[in-house]
């Protein structure tokens, strides 16, 4: 086992944030999972990231120094979407120990990680592969995840720290990207090695339509899209509610025009589903005594802007075919590309292996796909899908607090933020697991604390 420098960053801030208090652990930890390409440490080739170390430090404040494990304990049993989680968690983990080896050899795969003897075309035959443990360990800290921040986000303190750190998680997710832009010929692109240090394969310095692409602390751009799609969602929302605006209306703007530089086919393509659902959100949030200037500001003025935004397209011929030959490179021309046959090979070696196992699933991260859709359904089946559309329904989808109070706007951003990640997992995700903040956003989004005193949204 090797400790990189980023895992000894990782301890140090972890160790003084147990020193204290629960609040700056719970915020800290919101913010590492941002260093998706990072690993702390290294068992062999496996790395084990700086969110997923940082998560043991939660689990020692939250249930030893700083919480009740009894409480922890019964705010989890007493939520509904916990069970869900559990259920989708004991079903992936026992498919992917049963299912490779009751259906050996009877379809092929196309493995999820590394694995020596795969084909020409990439599948080899249905068996146990690596992924089965490393996919059931990572969504095992989902899990731990969801009930550690359910626990601590129950409490008023608790709940803004939470609030707190996501936002800190969308500023380091900016910091990232634009020092990634600037940062070819300066001392920055060598300090990018100590937080690009995983065995993943890193898309850096890649070129499209002549532009550098952008992964940030990722290791690729659909993922640092993907990031930045789940800090559209949680910050967008905040501005438009008035809370945090200044802060979280200069996150979402920067987080779009980084989406749209990071030349990511799935983050351009996923950004409108973003913007379609914020302005869904004004709608409701607009008019009234209790409206913000923000939400009644999205309602009159988006309409506007893209109609000015078509007649410039009309009216400039220059202007048109400059927007045209850029979503022609990203995303018109696309499917035609290596990377996009590929990826659609691996979807329907998904779907087969779905029908072929008679809707069961082959088994918890035994199947890479290009869709979080055909993830579900390939590796956990129909009843894992279920089990985790349940989880999504009672945790994330219904409402709760009192309408437009402060609890209410956060939990209103947090499934904003989650839905907004969803969009793009549905487009490029290879995995079931949705990674730490998705489940951080989940958990703030299912505790309803009272009580809670946040900053007083602007009136319209």
């Amino acid at each position: 086992m090797g400790v990189e420098p980023i895992g000894i960053v990782t301890l140090l801030v972890g160790v003084f944030c147990l020193l204290r208090g629960s609040g700056p652990t719970v915020i800290a930890f919101s913010i590492f999972p941002v260093l998706g390409g990072a690993a702390a440490l290294l068992l062999g080739s496996t790395g084990i990231q700086p969110g997923h170390l940082f998560l043991g430090l939660l689990l020692l404040s939250t249930l030893m120094l700083h919480g009740n494990p009894s409480s922890t304990v019964d705010r989890a049993l007493r939520s509904q979407p916990f069970a869900w989680l559990v259920l989708l968690v004991l079903y992936g983990v026992l498919a992917g120990y049963f299912a490779p080896r009751l259906l050996q050899d009877t379809m092929t795969i196309v493995p999820l990680g590394p694995q020596a003897g795969a084909g020409i075309n990439g599948t080899i035959p249905l068996g146990p592969v690596s992924g089965n443990f490393t996919q059931a360990v990572y969504l095992f800290a989902d899990l731990v995840t969801f009930t550690l921040i359910l626990a601590v986000a129950s409490t008023p303190k608790g709940f803004r720290h939470v609030a707190i750190g996501l936002m800190g998680f969308g500023a380091a997710n900016v910091f990232f990207g634009i020092a990634d832009l600037i940062s070819p010929g300066t001392p920055i692109e060598g300090l990018f090695a100590y937080i690009r240090n995983a065995s993943y394969t890193f898309h850096a310095d890649e070129l499209v339509a002549g532009m550098r692409r952008i992964i940030g602390s990722w290791p690729e751009a659909s993922a640092f899209a993907g990031a930045s799609m789940a800090v559209i969602g949680y910050c967008g929302t905040l501005w438009i509610c008035g809370r945090h605006n200044k802060v979280s209306g200069f996150l979402f703007i920067a987080s779009c025009i980084l989406i749209v530089r990071s030349t990511s086919s799935g983050g351009i393509a996923g950004l409108p589903v973003c913007l379609a659902i914020l302005y869904a959100t004004s709608l409701f949030r607009c008019g009234g005594p209790t409206g913000t200037r923000a939400s009644l500001a999205v309602v009159l003025a988006f309409p506007i802007a893209a109609l000015l935004f078509i007649f410039v397209l009309v009216l400039s011929r220059d202007v048109y075919q400059l927007v045209y030959n850029f979503i022609d490179v990203i995303i018109l021309s696309k499917p035609t590309s290596l990377s996009a046959l590929e990826r659609g090979s691996w979807n329907a070696s998904g779907i087969s292996n779905f029908f072929d196992s008679y809707g069961l699933g082959v088994g918890l991260g035994t199947v890479r796909t290009s869709s979080f859709a055909v993830a579900l359904l390939s590796n956990v089946g129909v009843p894992g899908t279920l089990f985790f559309l349940l989880f999504l329904l009672t945790g994330i989808l219904m409402p709760r607090g009192t309408p437009r109070t402060y609890e209410a706007d956060v939990g209103l951003a947090a499934r904003n933020g989650c839905l907004c990640l969803i969009v793009g997992a549905l487009i490029s995700g290879s995995t079931v697991d949705l990674g730490l903040v998705f489940f951080i956003m989940a958990g703030l989004r299912s505790a309803v604390p009272h009580g809670v005193r946040g900053p007083a949204a602007e009136p319209a």
